[in-house]
């Protein structure tokens, strides 16, 4: 088994995305190499467009992909595949009421997205709070 697929499904269950995270495992395993490592896996909306479906980030020490769930009849697509070099002015937003980080960047082609991580408890968005830091090294701001 590669370090990817071994390390998906955990990442997947620490951010309570199992099991639809795993309808996209198929695009994300098309953009990602066996040897890096899946750090975190989040179901997310779109604040803006909170109709738009299920969106779901893959996080690796090397990559960032986006996919979406569309509605209404729930076809996989791929949103977003970078590499981290790639993105750009990362902030984020903790949201500890209901439980979840508003993660903002800017992708290579100068798109801002926005997307906002569903987490089960504050714990979780504690630990993906840190996951970012390390990852983008930049400061959040608290809500």
């Amino acid at each position: 088994m590669d370090v990817f697929a071994s390390t998906f499904h955990p990442a997947a269950e620490a951010a309570a995305a199992l099991p639809a995270a795993g309808r996209h495992l198929p695009i994300f395993r098309n953009c990602v190499d066996p040897d890096d490592p899946a750090t975190l896996v989040a179901r997310c909306v779109r604040p803006g467009a909170p109709l738009s479906g299920d969106w779901f980030l893959l996080l690796t020490r090397r990559r960032l992909v986006i996919t979406q769930d569309t509605r209404p009849l729930h076809r996989t697509r791929l949103h977003l595949n970078a590499h981290l070099r790639q993105v750009s002015n990362v902030t984020w937003r903790l949201d500890l009421s209901k439980p979840g980080i508003e993660l903002a960047l800017t992708a290579m082609d100068g798109v801002r997205e926005r997307l906002r991580m569903r987490l089960g408890d504050s714990d979780t968005v504690w630990r993906t709070e840190q996951l970012l830091r390390d990852t983008f090294v930049c400061k959040p701001a608290l809500v």
